[in-house]
């Protein structure tokens, strides 16, 4: 436990609670931007394989 502890102090040194909150902020929009962007492909392929027949 003692060195999870020091990895996350060494990870966030210097940040104050805004740039922390920000960090969680940006963090949770990545996650929902890869989701997206994951579920458009899906929509992609779907469509390229319709075009050509597949289905």
């Amino acid at each position: 436990a003692n060195l999870l502890l020091q990895m996350v102090d060494s990870k966030y040194a210097g940040m104050d609670s805004s740039m922390l909150n920000e960090l969680k902020r940006l963090q949770e929009e990545n996650a929902k931007l890869k989701k997206l962007y994951a579920e458009e492909r899906l929509v992609s392929e779907a469509r390229k394989e319709l075009l050509e027949g597949k289905w």
